[in-house]
Formats: C-alpha cells, sequence, structure tokens
C-alpha cells in the first residue's frame, strides 16, 4: 500500500486545526460577550437610581415623623375607641405594641407576628403617627389641653358619626397602597385587644414619581390646595406647629375632617366663577392678582368699576387671617368612592391640619369659613375629630410614654 499523501496529511491538519481553532475561538468569544454583558448589567444597575420602595423614613426623633414629613402619595386614618377594660396599664401596653410594629414596619421588616413578611419588605417611605383622643388622656390621668374637644358647631356641618370623633387615631402613609394596607391590618390586629374601629379613611395624592416633590398637592375641584402651608424645618413651622407644653412638647395637635364635595353641581360652574370661588386662577394657583402660586394676594386690588379683584367671599381671602398667629399646616388627602342614588361622583376631601393649638389657630379661621365662604355651595363636612398628637421617642422608648408613662 502507497504511503498517504503528504499534501492530504497536511490539509487534512489544516481543516482539523481551523475548526478546532474555530471552536476554541468561538467560545473564548461567547465568554467575552458574556463578560461584556455582565459588565454592562452591572454599570446599568450600579447607575439605576435606588427603587422609591425601599426609602425609609425614620422612625425615632424629637417629632413623630409623617407630620413634617414630605406627603406620601397614599394614606389611611383610623379612628378606634376603647374598650371599657383598657385602663392606663393597658394604655401603655397598647402603645409600647403599636411603637413596637410600627418600628419595624417603617425599616421594610415584619410586624412581630406578621403572617405575610413578604408584605412588608417594600417600605415606600412608611410613617405611622399616633393621636391620642380625650378619653385617652382622661383614662391615663393626663391634663388635657383646653383645645382637646370636638370643635364647635359651625352652620355648615352635617357630621356623621362614622366619620366622627375617636380616642385614637393611627395615620399611616406611604407611596405605596400595598404598603398601607398591610401595615393598617398589622396595626389594627395589635389594638384589638384594646380598642374597637370606629372609622376608616383612605386618601391619595398624585403618584409618586407624577410630580416633582414639593409641588402643591389638587383637591378634585383642580385646585392647588395649601399654597400658604409653612415650610417644614422653618421656624415659622416650628411655632405653628409644635407645642411645648407638658407632656405634648415636642408634639401637636391633629384636626380630621371629611368634607364631601358636590363635584356634580361643581361641574356646571364656568371656570371664571370656578376662580372667583376660589379666589386663585386654577391653572397655576395664582391669586387673582399675582402671576405665581406663591405670591401674595393684594385684597385691596380692585377693578376699573372699584370691586374688588379677589371678592370678599373667596375662599382664599375667608381662609386669610390678619391675625398671623392664626396659621395651620395642612397635609389633607382626596378620596373617591363608588357613586350611588344617580350621582356620578361621591368624593371629598380628607383634610388634615396640624397646629401647635386648634382653639387659637384652626377655630378662627373656620368660623370664617363658615360665615362667608362661597365653597360652601360646594362642599360639606360630614366628619370631625380632634387629636392631641404626642412627641416621638427614642430607640428605647415608645410613642406616648410622656403621658403613659
Amino acid at each position: 500500500m502507497s504511503a498517504p499523501d503528504a499534501g492530504a496529511r497536511r490539509s487534512g491538519s489544516t481543516r482539523r486545526q481551523f475548526l478546532l481553532g474555530g471552536a476554541v475561538a468561538g467560545v473564548g468569544a461567547a465568554t467575552a460577550i458574556g463578560v461584556d454583558y455582565a459588565l454592562t448589567q452591572a454599570e446599568a444597575a450600579s447607575a439605576a437610581p435606588p427603587l422609591n420602595g425601599e426609602s425609609v423614613v425614620p422612625f425615632h426623633g424629637v417629632h413623630q415623623a409623617g407630620i413634617d414629613t414630605d406627603a406620601q402619595s397614599h394614606a389611611t386614618f383610623l379612628g378606634l375607641d376603647l374598650r371599657d377594660a383598657t385602663d392606663a396599664g393597658a394604655l401603655a401596653r397598647m402603645m409600647r405594641i403599636l411603637t413596637d410594629d410600627a418600628v419595624r414596619l417603617s425599616r421594610g421588616e415584619a410586624a412581630l407576628a406578621d403572617s405575610e413578611p413578604e408584605l412588608a419588605v417594600a417600605p415606600a417611605r412608611l410613617t405611622v403617627t399616633f393621636g391620642f383622643g380625650p378619653e385617652l388622656v382622661a383614662r391615663a390621668g393626663g391634663a388635657a389641653p383646653s383645645w382637646l374637644a370636638p370643635l364647635p358647631p359651625f352652620g355648615i356641618d352635617r357630621l356623621r358619626p362614622e366619620f366622627s370623633s375617636g380616642d385614637l387615631l393611627v395615620q399611616v402613609a406611604a407611596d405605596d397602597p400595598l404598603t398601607v394596607a398591610h401595615a393598617t391590618r398589622m396595626l389594627l390586629k395589635d389594638a384589638r385587644s384594646f380598642a374597637d374601629l370606629r372609622w376608616t379613611q383612605s386618601g391619595f395624592r398624585r403618584a409618586y414619581g407624577s410630580v416633582a416633590p414639593g409641588t402643591t398637592m389638587r383637591n378634585l375641584f383642580g385646585q392647588v390646595d395649601g399654597t400658604a402651608n409653612p415650610k417644614p424645618g422653618t421656624a415659622e413651622f416650628d411655632s405653628v406647629v409644635w407645642s411645648a407644653e407638658g407632656w405634648l412638647d415636642g408634639g401637636t395637635s391633629a384636626v380630621v375632617r371629611r368634607i364631601h364635595m358636590q363635584l356634580d353641581e361643581w361641574d356646571r360652574l364656568d371656570r371664571s366663577g370656578r376662580e372667583q370661588s376660589v379666589g386663585r386662577y386654577l391653572h397655576n394657583g395664582a391669586p387673582l392678582t399675582g402671576t405665581e402660586e406663591h405670591a401674595e394676594p393684594d385684597f385691596d386690588a380692585t377693578t376699573a368699576i372699584g370691586f374688588p379683584v379677589i371678592p370678599e367671599f373667596s375662599h382664599v381671602r375667608r381662609s386669610r387671617p390678619d391675625d398671623e398667629t392664626q396659621r395651620i399646616f395642612r397635609r389633607s388627602y382626596n378620596y373617591d368612592h363608588a357613586p350611588a342614588d344617580g350621582s356620578i361622583s361621591d368624593s371629598g376631601l380628607i383634610f388634615v391640619s396640624y397646629q401647635a393649638d386648634v382653639d387659637r389657630q384652626f377655630t378662627p379661621i373656620q368660623r370664617r369659613l363658615d360665615e362667608l365662604d362661597l365653597l360652601n355651595e360646594w362642599t360639606v363636612p360630614i366628619g370631625s375629630a380632634v387629636f392631641a398628637i404626642p412627641p416621638g421617642c427614642q430607640e428605647d422608648g415608645y410613642i406616648g410614654e410622656t403621658l403613659l408613662g
């Protein structure tokens, strides 16, 4: 047999080397592509902003969170009535339990007996704020501030018991409605041996990321709501909101009013009439005498025929005090429920204001609105409650310890 041709051997060898080399090169290229892809993904992950669901608002401090905190997108307000057997000792136990779970939940951790711990992992700026009604303070044996009582009756009120009064307020707020719902359930489970749920009210603002932080909210009339608010972190805010009295030092008061908006009737009013009622332009919230939302209203300005540019009956004129001590901090939410009885809306405002002294700051404003505010034609207060908001606590303490401890 003749020897194999050298050229054939070289050709076969070359083909095998080419195929083997190509395979190795292919593996190398694939590896390189994989490494490059992994690096690209890592770079993208490092460049991406953190998820808002991971954002935590510290629970502990001089003041309770959820007051000077930039308002979250969703909130639920709970009014509870104490059970007959809940005495001062039981109140302290209840507040220790509630505080402990509120701390955990605000950190994105499961409550102590949480049967759905997976729902707690995204705190989304969760805050839990507690308030005390007059009956709770009485059972604790504490001295209630003079303003801790139902508001005086107003002619526009049509109050309903299912939205009024209460011994304990729990305000739960976050940028995620699932977070709010889960935290609300956990806290109600904590309180059920001590108190019964009297009312619950849930509200909303713009979703997180829809507008820039600090943007004044809009209510369902389309109005900007809260333009004149003092700015948190300023001396003005501190003087308006925080109390320095007794066990309430570092705390404040909360007025919670449920205001039904008659949107079906509001729809019949033209834009000019709406702006005259409010005293502000709807498109940007500027007073009728200005061009920017935060411009100071000129109540002395008149039209060419001598009428006030901002009518005396407008909401901005009636709510703006001549006495600068009559200031409040609004932190309200909209509500919207299924309509009934032939209407196309059941909507309104969960009005929430914080102030150091209800009698001195809130009540005079509400009296002026009761007397002559054209918006009363389209709004009806159907719920009302007043609470004392105790100060915050340190890590080894609990909310309410200045009263109960």
